[in-house]
C-alpha cells in the first residue's frame, strides 16, 4: 500500500465557504421507503425540526401521526441526597481499601445513595396523536410510503379506485411547526375527519372553525408542564365543519394542515405561544414553507455525502432490506443509508435553543417510556453526539453544552453535599430537571464521572473548531470545575501510594470478590482514571493556550504524575478494576474500562502497541461470551474496531447491528427503541473512513474489504480540517484536505505519512512522489 501512487489535494478554505461548496444536492438516491403501512410504532417515520417531532404512520384509511414536544415533562426538581453520606464516605472507603468489598458496598448502599424515581414519576411524554379518518377509499393499490434523507420529507402515495392520493409531512426548524399535505388527481375526492387526542386524561381537546386545539397539564403530583398543540386547516374546494372537538372536511381538492405545540417548560402562554406559531406563517404558502424547511435543512445535511460501491437495493423496501442481511445477503448502500440517516436524526432532534436529544432522540409515543426517556449520562447522551464533530454537524451539539453547563449549579451542591469536595459532579443519570445525586442502587448509581465525562465533549469542540473564545467562555469553565471536583476526591491508596478515585464503580458491571461475594463498589476503577487523567490533561492544555490558570495547571500536573495508571492482567487484557477480578458478567453490554481506546485516545499511542493488543483481547473476550447484546454496546464496539484499524471486525459489527439491533424504521434496538445506537454506530462508520487523534489525520485507517469503491465528502477533523476521499478497489485514489485554521497537518495513509504546514488561502497538491505544487490560491 504504501507504494501506490495516490494523489491528495491539500485545498486551505475558510468554514464558512467550507460549508457553502457542501450544499449542492447530490444525485445518489437515500431514502428509506415501505410498500405498506405502519403497524407498529417502531415502523413510522420520524421528522422533528429539533423541538418538535412526528412519527408518521402512513395510513390510508386511517392516517395517525403522533406528536411530540421535546420538554412536555412530568415532575420538577428533586433533590435524593442521603443525609448520612458525607459522614459515611470515609467508612466506605475504608472498607474498600480493606478488601471488604460486598460489605463497603452494602454501606455505601445505605449511607450514600439517594432514592431512585421511579419509572413514569419524573418522565418525558408524548404530545398526543392527530388522527385522519378518511372516508370513500377503496381498492388500494400501487402503495408506498417513504423519508427521503435529502429534503428530511415523508411522504405516502396509492390509489383508490382510479385516484391517486398524496400525503407530505414534514418539520420546519425555521417556522417552527409541522406541515401535512393532502392532495389527490381529482378533484373534491379529499373526506376525512381530523381530531387531536392522548393517551391518559390529561387533555381538552376542542374544535372551532377550522382549528383543533389541545391543551392539558403533564404532571406528576402537582409538577410538570402545561402543554398545548393547534392544527390549523386550510382548504382548497370543499367545506369544513367543526363539530364535538372533530373537523370533517368534505370534498376538497387539497388540505393543508398546520400544526403547532409549545410547553410551559420555557415560560407560561403556552396556548397562545402556539396559536402565534401557526398566525406567523398564516401568509406563507406551503411551497415556501416546504423550501424554506428544505433549504435550512440541507445547509446541515448536504455537507457530508457518502458512497459505498454501486447500489443494487434501491428498489427493495427498507424493512425487507434488513431482513436480506438477516439472512447474510450483501448491502452496502444500507450501511451508506443507516449512516445519513444518524446524521438525519441528529439534526432533527437537537438544534441550538432547545434541549438536548434524549434516549429516544425527540420520539416517543406513550406517557411511560423506558427509563423515562431520560439523559443517561454514563455513555447514553455522550453517544448521541459522537458524530456531531467528525460527521460536520457541530452546531447540533449547542443543547448538550447548554444543558451540562446548567448541571454546575445542581452539581456543585451535590459535590458538597455528599463528598465534601469543591467543584461540580453529576452520577450515573439525570433528566429535565437536572439532578445529579447519585440514586438507585450501587451497581449503577455510584458513579461520580457523569459530569466530568460530559465536559470532555467541550474540549473536543475546540480541538475540532479552534474557537478560543468558546474554549474560554463555555469550556474552560465547566472543564475546571469537572476537575476541581477531583482535586478533593481523589485519595491516595494506602498499599501504592497513589491517587485513587473513589468510592466508584464501573458502569454497571459487576465483580466477583476474593471471598466470592459479588459487588459493584471499590476504589479506582479503570475508567475513572482514564476519564481523570483526559480532564486533567485538558484543562492544562486550555491554561496554556488561553495562558491563563497556571497554578491550578501546576497542581493538575502534580496529580497527573500520582494518579494511578491504567494497568494490563495476567491474561493480557486491560483491568477493569483496582485488582484482578473476575467479572460477575463476562459479556456484560458496558465495555468501560476500554474508554482510553475510544472514545479516549489514551491507549492509541502508536509508540506503545501493548495497550491496543490488551484491548483487543477484552473486547474479544466480551464478544465471546455474549457482549455487544444491546444496540448501542454494538455501536461502541465498532468504534473499538475503527481504532484497532480492524475494519473486517468493524464491518462484521455493523452487520451484526442490523442483523439483531435494528427496528424496520431504522431505529436502534436496545431492545426497546434508544436512539444512542444510531448515533454511535454512525460515528463508527466514519471513524473507519477518518480518524484525527494523536495529531495526525489517518485516511481510510480501518476501510473493509467488502467497501471496494466509494467516496466520502466533507469529514471533519481535529485541528481545524475537513476531508473528502474517493478510493477504487479498496486502494485510495485521491483525498482533499481543506485546512480551516492553518495549522499545520500531518496526514496518514497506510504507513506513509506527510507532513506540511498550511496556510489560510492556499492551495497545495502532492503526490504520491512528495512532489509539491503550491498554486498560491487565496480566498
Amino acid at each position: 500500500m504504501s507504494r501506490f501512487f495516490f494523489l491528495f489535494v491539500l485545498s486551505v478554505a475558510l468554514f464558512f465557504q467550507s460549508c457553502k461548496t457542501q450544499n449542492t444536492t447530490p444525485e445518489r438516491e437515500l431514502k428509506l421507503w415501505y410498500d405498506e403501512p405502519a403497524q407498529e410504532w417502531v415502523e413510522a417515520l420520524p421528522v422533528g425540526n429539533g423541538r418538535l417531532g412526528a412519527m408518521v404512520f402512513g395510513g390510508t384509511e386511517t392516517e395517525r401521526i403522533q406528536l411530540n414536544e421535546e420538554s412536555i415533562w412530568t415532575g420538577g426538581p428533586i433533590e435524593r441526597a442521603n443525609p448520612e453520606a458525607l459522614e459515611n464516605l470515609e467508612k466506605v472507603r475504608q472498607l474498600l481499601f480493606e478488601g471488604k468489598y460486598a460489605e463497603g458496598d452494602r454501606l455505601a448502599q445505605e449511607k450514600i445513595m439517594g432514592t431512585r424515581i421511579d419509572g413514569g414519576k419524573h418522565t418525558y411524554q408524548t404530545l398526543g396523536d392527530l388522527f385522519l379518518e378518511f372516508d370513500g377509499l377503496s381498492e388500494i393499490s400501487d402503495y408506498k410510503r417513504e423519508l427521503n434523507l435529502r429534503t428530511a420529507l415523508t411522504s405516502t402515495r396509492f390509489e383508490s379506485n382510479g385516484v391517486k392520493y398524496t400525503r407530505e409531512v414534514f418539520a420546519s426548524a425555521p417556522d417552527q411547526v409541522i406541515a401535512v399535505k393532502l392532495s389527490a388527481s381529482e378533484k373534491g375526492k379529499l373526506n376525512f375527519t381530523t381530531w387531536l387526542e392522548r393517551p391518559g386524561d390529561a387533555e381538552v381537546v376542542s374544535a372551532s372553525g377550522n382549528q383543533l386545539l389541545m391543551t392539558g397539564f403533564a404532571q406528576y403530583e402537582g409538577r410538570g408542564t402545561r402543554f398545548a398543540s393547534v392544527v390549523n386547516l386550510v382548504n382548497t374546494g370543499g367545506e369544513l365543519v367543526a363539530a364535538n372537538g372533530k373537523i370533517t372536511v368534505k370534498n376538497a381538492d387539497e388540505v393543508i394542515l398546520i400544526i403547532a405545540g409549545r410547553t410551559s417548560f420555557w415560560g407560561d402562554h403556552e396556548t397562545e405561544k402556539s396559536a402565534d406559531d401557526v398566525r406567523s406563517i398564516a401568509n406563507t404558502g406551503y411551497e415556501k414553507l416546504k423550501n424554506d424547511h428544505i433549504t435550512d435543512y440541507q445547509k446541515l445535511f448536504n455537507r457530508v455525502d457518502l458512497a459505498l460501491n454501486k447500489p443494487d437495493t434501491l428498489n427493495i423496501p427498507t424493512n425487507k432490506r434488513i431482513e436480506r442481511v438477516k439472512t447474510g445477503a450483501s448491502d452496502d448502500h444500507l450501511t451508506e443509508l443507516y449512516f445519513q440517516f444518524g446524521r438525519y436524526l441528529l439534526i432533527s432532534s437537537s438544534r441550538p435553543g432547545g434541549l438536548p436529544a434524549n434516549l429516544q432522540g425527540i420520539w416517543d409515543g406513550t406517557l411511560t417510556p423506558p427509563w423515562n426517556a431520560d439523559y443517561h449520562i454514563n455513555i447514553n447522551i455522550q453517544m448521541n453526539y459522537w458524530p456531531a464533530l467528525i460527521t460536520n454537524l457541530a452546531e447540533t451539539q449547542e443543547p448538550f453544552f447548554e444543558f451540562v453547563d446548567d448541571l454546575r449549579e445542581r452539581g456543585s451542591q451535590t459535590a458538597r453535599e455528599v463528598y465534601g469536595c469543591r467543584g461540580f459532579v453529576a452520577h450515573h443519570t439525570t433528566d429535565v430537571w437536572k439532578f445529579t445525586d447519585p440514586i438507585g442502587m450501587t451497581g449503577y448509581g455510584m458513579w461520580p464521572m457523569g459530569a466530568a465525562w460530559c465536559s470532555d465533549h467541550f474540549w473536543e469542540h475546540y480541538d475540532y473548531t479552534g474557537d478560543e473564545q468558546f474554549l474560554r467562555e463555555k469550556a474552560y469553565p465547566v472543564l475546571k470545575d469537572a476537575a476541581l471536583f477531583f482535586v478533593d476526591f481523589l485519595v491516595e491508596d494506602p498499599k501504592t501510594g497513589l491517587l485513587v478515585s473513589g468510592p466508584s464503580m464501573s458502569p454497571e458491571n459487576k465483580f466477583i470478590a476474593l471471598n466470592g461475594e459479588i459487588a459493584a463498589v471499590c476504589m479506582g476503577p479503570a475508567m475513572d482514571h482514564q476519564i481523570i487523567r483526559e480532564l486533567f490533561t485538558n484543562c492544562i492544555k486550555t491554561s496554556e493556550i488561553l495562558n491563563i490558570d497556571t497554578p491550578f495547571a501546576d497542581t493538575l500536573r502534580t496529580m497527573l504524575a500520582q494518579l494511578t495508571p491504567s494497568q494490563i492482567g495476567s491474561d493480557g487484557r486491560i483491568l477493569e478494576w483496582s485488582e484482578e477480578l473476575p467479572e460477575a458478567e463476562p459479556g456484560h453490554r458496558h465495555m468501560s474500562h476500554l474508554y482510553a481506546l475510544h472514545p479516549g485516545e489514551e491507549f492509541t499511542d502508536p509508540n506503545d502497541p501493548k495497550w491496543m493488543e490488551a484491548s483487543r483481547k477484552s473486547i474479544e473476550e466480551r464478544l465471546k461470551h455474549g457482549g455487544g447484546h444491546t444496540g448501542w454496546s454494538r455501536a461502541w464496539i465498532i468504534n473499538f474496531f475503527a481504532r484497532l484499524k480492524d475494519g473486517k471486525k468493524a464491518h462484521e459489527n455493523i452487520l451484526a447491528l442490523f442483523a439483531k439491533s435494528t427496528l424496520p424504521n431504522l431505529f436502534d434496538n436496545h431492545p426497546p427503541f434508544q436512539i444512542d445506537g444510531n448515533f454511535g454506530a454512525t460515528a463508527g462508520i466514519a471513524e473507519m473512513l477518518l480518524q484525527s487523534h494523536n495529531g495526525v489525520l489517518q485516511l481510510l485507517p480501518a476501510l473493509p474489504l467488502s467497501w471496494q469503491n466509494g467516496h466520502v465528502k466533507g469529514l471533519r477533523a481535529r485541528g481545524g480540517f475537513e476531508v473528502d476521499m474517493a478510493w477504487e478497489n479498496g486502494r485510495l485514489i485521491e483525498a482533499k484536505v481543506k485546512s480551516l485554521l492553518g495549522n499545520p497537518c500531518k496526514v496518514m495513509y497506510g504507513d506513509r505519512v506527510m507532513e506540511m504546514e498550511t496556510e489560510v488561502g492556499e492551495d497545495v497538491l502532492l503526490d504520491g512522489n512528495k512532489n509539491i505544487i503550491k498554486k498560491g490560491f487565496k480566498l
